[in-house]
C-alpha cells in the first residue's frame, strides 16, 4: 500500500488503518490491494484475452488509442485445463491424448499466442509443461521480485481459486474471478476489507502411515467447521516449522476448500532450500533471504503474534482419510469408511447387481476398454480412479508413497479389476522424471497407471468418457457407481456424469481403491485380492504394501535434485513442434472470425458510452431458478461436456459442428454464445420451482416460464447482451414463443430459452438461493453467465466470497436476506413480480445498508396448473385480486470501489472509461 499511495485510490487513512490493526475488533476498514503479477490458467485465461482484445477494438471505436490495452502487471498463463482423458491405462496415452488436445483447441491455441505476440508483459507457458500451481511454485513464483531498483514482496491473483497454493512458498496470493484479475493486469488495485486473521498453531508429529493428503483432509474439515470464509489463515507452531514445502503447497492448495482468503506459511530456511532445490539462481536466493530478514518476515511466526482467534490443530490426531462422496469437507476416516458408505449409498440408489457381460466394447485402438469381463457391476463399484490435480502432484511423498505400493501390488500379481479406468495426470514433468529415476513409474504402469498428460484433467470433469458398457448399464439401472481421486473437488456431477459418488484420497489409497475395485470395502481388515502363487493363494491386505515414512524419504532424497528442474524448464517457453507451428501475426486489433464458435468477440462494450447511465431500481422482476444450500459455482459456469440435445449443443450443430468435436465448456470459454447456453445447464442443478408448480422435481437446467407474455407491467426493456442489429433467439428446442408463453407455464423448459423469452419482452429477471451460494472455483463465468441470461440481482442467505465480487464485476446485485429469513419463511411462492427498490440510491455515491423488494401476486387473470400437492393451487378469475407485500434485504456492496464496478455496469467498463 505504501508503495502504491497516491492519496486517492491508496490514502493514508487506508494505511493507517491496516498499521493500527486490531485483532479483536469487528470493524473491518476497505484498502486496496495491489498485487505484483497475475497468473491464468487458459480455461480462465482466455475470456481475460478476448475481453482484451474485444477492449481495444472499444477503446478504438471511441477514440482512444487501441495499443494502451496492454497487461500493466506481469500477467502469466499456464495453458494446463484443456487436458481430456480420451485415452487412459495404456502406453500411448500421453501421445494420443496431447494429439487430441491440440486437434480440438488449435483454434484457441493460435488466439493465445496472437495474444503473447501482441500484448506486453504478457507471457505464456505452452501446453504439456504442468498444472499452473505447481509450474507457478516450481518456476514462476520468486518469493521476492525486482522492478527496477525496487525489490517487493512478489504476490499475485490469479483466475483460478487454487492459486492459493503458492501460499505455502511464503508468496502472498488468492483466486479471484477472471473480470477482477483483467482489472488487476491493467493496473487497477483489488478493493478489499482488511480481514480477520485466523493463526493455525500446529503441535505433535503425525503418526506412522499418515500422508500429507490425510492431513490436508482434517485440516479441511476442521476449518470449514471453524468457519473461515473472508479470512486469512496463517501457521505457526513448532509442527509447522517442520512441514516440508510440498506439504505447505499441499495444505494451501486446499484454501478454497475450507473457504478462507489464503492460507499462507511465513517464508523460512524450508523455503530457501526449496527455492535452491528448484533451480533458483544463488544470487536470487541470497536476495530472498536477504528481503526477509530486512522485511523481519523469516522464519515461523512466534507463538506471541496476534490474531484475530488462535485455532490449535493436533498432528498427533490425525488418521488416515477420505472425503466424499460430495464435498472435500465431509472426510471419513479410512477404519470407518465402508460402515459410512454403506449409508451414503442408500442416498443414491437401492443396492442391485448388473451383469455387464453382453456390453462388450471393442478396442478402438486408443481407448482404454474396461468392460466385457463378465462379472456383475453394481453400486459401489468404482470406475474412475485417478491421481489426478495440483493438490496432490506437488507432493513427492505421496507419489512415490503411490509409486512403492504399485510396486508392491504388481510383485504379488495383484491386478486393477477391468471396469477401473485408471489414470495419472502429474503436475509436471520433473514428476515423471524422478519417478523414472526411482523405477516406480512402471510399476505404476503395469497397473493402469500411465500418464495421461500433465495438467488439470478428472478434477474439473475432464476425466473423458467411460466404456459404453459402463455408461449403458449405469443409466439402465440407475447404478450409485464411483470415483476416487487424488484431487481437491468432488461436487456432485463434477468429476464425470455416470458417476453418483466421488472420494477424495492420497494417491497411495488411490491406487489401493483402485485393486479393491469397489468402495464397498475395509481397507484395513479385508484383503484387496489374492496372491497369484500356483499351489496356494493368500489375502493380501493394504499393510502388505504400504511403506515406510523412511523408505519414502530416502527415494526422495536420492531422486529428487535440481538438475531434474534445470533439466525440465530449460524451455520452458518453447513448447512442442505443434505450439511452435501455430502461426500469428502480432497485430495489434485481432481478426475476429464471424464464424469462429471458439473465440468470438465479448458482448460486454457493443452499446457501451463513453460515460455510464445511472442505475435503475429493478421493476417487474421474475424469478428465473429458485435454488437451495451450497449451490457452488459448478452448479452455475459451464464446464464437462456438451450434451447434444442442449442449448450449447443445438448452437453448435447449427453451425455445422458435429457432436464428436464439441469438445467441453472449458474449452469454448471465448464464446460466450455456448457459454451463456450453458450456464445453470449442471446435470445435477436443483431448480425447486419446478416441483413447486408441477409436483415433480427435475435436476438439470430447467425452469419454468412466468412471463405475462406482452401483457407485462410496464417494466422498461431489458438490456440484451446481443449485438444492436441482431435480436437474439432461443435455441434449445423447447421455446416458448410470447404468443403461448401464458399456456405452459407447467411445462419446463431450458434455462436459457426462458431467458430469451423473458429478454424479449423486456424482463428483467432474479434468482433466489440458500446458504454459502456461490462456494467453489473462482469461475468468472459464474457471473458473466448470470449477467448475459438477464438477471439483475441474486437474493441469497449467504454468498462465498469471490462469486459475491463477480457477481459486482458483472453489474448484477448481490442482496441477502436478513438473519432468521429466507424464500419459505417469507411466504414466497416464485411466480409473483418482483421489484427491487433504492437501487437509485446508489447513484449518489451512498451504500445503504438495505433495500426493499416489493412482490406483486402472479397476474389474476392467468391460469395456472394445479400444484399437484395442492399447496399453490388457485384459478382463474377476472377480477384483480393481485397483493402486494414487502420485505427487507441486506445490500452486499461492500466497498466503494464494487459501488463503482456497479455503477459503471461492471468492472471492465470502468477500467475501459478509466482508460479513455
Amino acid at each position: 500500500m505504501l508503495r502504491n499511495f497516491d492519496g486517492v485510490n491508496v490514502t493514508g487513512e487506508q494505511i493507517e488503518a491496516l498499521c493500527s490493526w486490531d485483532e479483536q475488533s469487528a470493524e473491518q476498514t476497505e484498502v486496496q490491494f495491489t498485487p505484483a503479477r497475475v497468473i491464468m490458467q487458459d480455461f480462465t485465461g482466455v475470456p481475460c484475452v478476448v475481453d482484451l482484445a474485444s477492449m481495444r477494438e472499444a477503446v478504438q471505436k471511441l477514440g482512444g488509442d487501441a495499443a494502451k490495452i496492454n497487461p500493466i502487471k506481469t500477467t502469466q498463463m499456464v495453458i494446463d485445463h484443456s487436458l481430456q482423458i480420451d485415452c487412459a491405462g495404456s502406453s500411448n496415452a500421453l501421445e494420443r491424448n496431447m494429439q487430441l488436445e491440440f486437434e480440438r483447441n488449435r483454434e484457441r491455441y493460435q488466439f493465445l499466442k496472437w495474444g503473447s505476440q501482441s500484448f506486453d508483459n504478457f507471457t505464456v507457458i505452452p501446453p504439456g509443461v504442468g498444472i499452473i500451481h505447481q509450474v507457478n511454485i516450481e518456476k514462476l513464483a520468486s518469493v521476492v521480485l525486482e522492478d527496477g531498483d525496487t525489490q517487493l514482496f512478489d504476490t499475485c491473483v490469479g483466475t483460478d481459486s487454487h492459486t492459493t497454493m503458492v501460499n505455502g512458498l511464503g508468496v502472498l496470493g488468492w483466486g479471484v474471478g477472471g473480470i477482477e484479475a483483467e482489472a488487476a493486469m491493467l493496473g487497477q488495485s483489488i478493493s478489499m476489507l482488511i480481514p480477520p486473521v485466523l493463526g493455525v498453531k500446529c503441535i505433535g508429529e503425525a503418526p506412522e502411515g499418515v500422508l500429507a493428503t490425510d492431513i490436508v483432509l482434517t485440516l479441511t474439515q476442521l476449518l470449514r467447521e471453524t468457519g473461515v470464509v473472508g479470512k486469512f489463515v496463517e501457521f505457526f507452531g513448532e509442527g509447522a516449522s517442520r512441514f516440508s514445502l510440498p506439504l505447505r503447497a499441499t495444505i494451501s492448495n486446499m484454501c478454497p476448500e475450507f473457504g478462507a482468503t489464503c492460507a499462507i506459511f511465513a517464508p523460512d530456511e524450508t523455503t530457501l532450500d526449496y527455492l535452491t532445490l528448484t533451480a533458483r539462481s544463488p544470487e536470487h536466493v541470497r536476495r530472498v533471504r536477504s528481503y526477509c530478514q530486512a522485511q523481519e518476515v523469516l522464519g515461523v511466526p512466534r507463538d506471541d503474534t496476534r490474531y484475530s482467534q488462535v485455532l490449535e490443530f493436533d498432528l498427533s490426531k490425525v488418521r488416515a482419510s477420505i472425503a466424499g462422496p460430495k464435498r472435500p469437507q465431509d472426510r471419513i476416516e479410512l477404519v470407518a469408511a465402508k460402515q459410512q458408505f454403506e449409508q451414503d449409498v442408500q442416498g443414491y440408489t437401492s443396492k442391485r447387481a448388473v451383469d455387464v457381460s453382453d456390453d462388450r466394447l471393442q478396442d478402438d485402438g486408443g481407448a482404454s476398454t474396461t468392460s466385457g469381463t463378465g462379472e456383475d457391476l453394481k453400486d459401489g463399484d468404482i470406475v474412475i480412479a485417478s491421481i489426478t490435480s495440483c493438490t496432490n502432484t506437488s507432493n513427492p511423498e505421496v507419489l512415490i508413497a503411490a509409486g512403492l505400493v504399485a510396486q508392491r501390488a504388481a510383485e504379488l500379481g495383484l491386478a486393477v479389476p477391468q471396469h477401473v479406468r485408471t489414470s495419472f495426470a502429474p503436475g509436471s514433468r520433473v514428476v515423471s522424471a524422478y519417478l523414472e529415476r526411482a523405477g516406480l513409474q512402471q510399476h505404476l504402469d503395469t497397473l493402469g497407471f500411465n500418464v495421461v498428460g500433465y495438467g488439470c484433467a478428472t478434477c474439473i470433469g475432464n476425466s473423458g468418457p467411460n466404456d459404453e458398457a459402463i455408461r449403458s448399464a449405469v443409466a439402465r439401472d440407475d447404478l450409485a457407481v464411483c470415483a476416487v481421486l487424488s484431487g481437491n473437488r468432488n461436487f456432485e456431477g463434477r468429476i464425470n456424469p455416470d458417476v453418483k459418488m466421488n472420494y477424495l484420497a492420497s494417491p497411495a489409497l488411490v491406487v489401493a481403491y483402485a485393486l479393491a475395485g469397489t468402495m464397498d470395502i475395509d481397507l484395513q481388515n479385508e484383503p484387496l485380492g489374492y496372491s497369484n502363487a500356483e499351489s496356494w493363494a493368500e489375502p493380501i491386505y493394504l499393510k502388505d504394501l504400504w511403506p515406510s515414512a523412511e523408505r519414502i524419504e530416502a527415494i526422495a532424497r536420492e531422486t529428487i535434485t535440481d538438475t531434474l528442474y534445470n533439466s525440465e524448464y530449460a524451455k520452458v517457453l518453447t513448447g512442442d513442434a505443434a505450439w511452435q507451428q501455430l502461426g500469428s501475426n502480432g497485430s495489434d486489433i485481432f481478426a475476429w472470425d464471424d464464424t469462429s464458435t471458439y473465440v468470438r468477440q465479448a458482448p460486454y462494450f457493443y452499446s457501451m458510452r463513453a460515460e455510464p447511465e445511472p442505475v435503475q431500481d429493478v421493476r417487474g422482476a421474475r424469478v428465473l431458478a429458485l435454488l437451495g444450500d451450497s449451490v457452488t459455482t459448478d452448479h452455475i459456469s459451464p464446464a464437462g461436456s456438451i450434451k447434444a440435445d442442449s442449448p450449447a449443443g443445438t448452437y453448435l450443430k447449427s453451425h455445422g459442428i458435429v457432436e464428436r468435436d464439441f469438445n467441453s465448456y472449458g474449452s469454448r470459454r471465448g464464446n460466450h454464445e455456448v457459454m451463456v447456453r450453458g450456464t445453470f445447464a449442471n446435470i445435477r442443478l436443483n431448480n425447486l420451482l419446478l416441483e413447486r408448480f408441477t409436483g415433480a422435481s427435475r435436476q438439470g437446467g430447467w425452469t419454468l416460464d412466468f412471463s405475462p407474455s406482452l401483457r407485462h407491467s410496464g417494466a422498461s426493456p431489458s438490456k440484451t447482451w446481443a449485438r444492436p442489429e441482431l435480436s437474439p433467439e432461443p435455441a434449445g428446442g423447447n421455446s416458448a414463443s410470447p404468443a403461448n408463453v401464458g399456456d405452459t407455464r407447467a411445462t419446463p423448459l431450458p434455462i436459457f430459452d426462458a431467458s430469451q423469452s423473458y429478454q424479449r419482452q423486456g424482463v428483467p429477471l432474479v434468482i433466489f438461493a440458500g446458504k454459502e451460494y456461490g462456494t467453489g472455483s473462482s469461475r468468472d463465468w459464474a457471473a458473466k453467465g448470470t449477467a448475459l441470461l438477464g438477471v439483475k440481482a441474486v437474493v441469497a442467505q449467504s454468498f462465498e466470497r469471490i462469486h459475491r465480487s463477480n457477481l459486482i464485476g458483472m453489474g448484477v446485485l448481490p442482496l441477502e436476506f436478513l438473519d432468521g429469513e429466507n424464500f419459505d419463511t417469507l411466504g414466497l411462492r416464485g411466480d409473483e413480480e418482483y421489484d427491487i427498490i433504492g437501487v437509485d440510491a446508489l447513484n449518489s455515491g451512498e451504500i445503504p445498508d438495505l433495500l426493499e423488494v416489493h412482490v406483486k401476486s402472479a397476474d389474476a387473470n392467468v391460469a395456472y396448473a394445479e400444484n399437484v400437492a395442492g399447496s399453490i393451487a388457485r384459478s382463474s378469475d377476472s377480477s384483480d385480486s393481485s397483493e402486494v407485500k414487502s420485505f427487507k434485504v441486506r445490500l452486499r456492496i461492500d466497498t466503494q470501489m464494487e459501488l463503482q464496478y456497479y455503477l459503471h455496469g461492471g468492472i471492465l467498463q470502468y477500467v475501459l472509461r478509466s482508460l479513455l
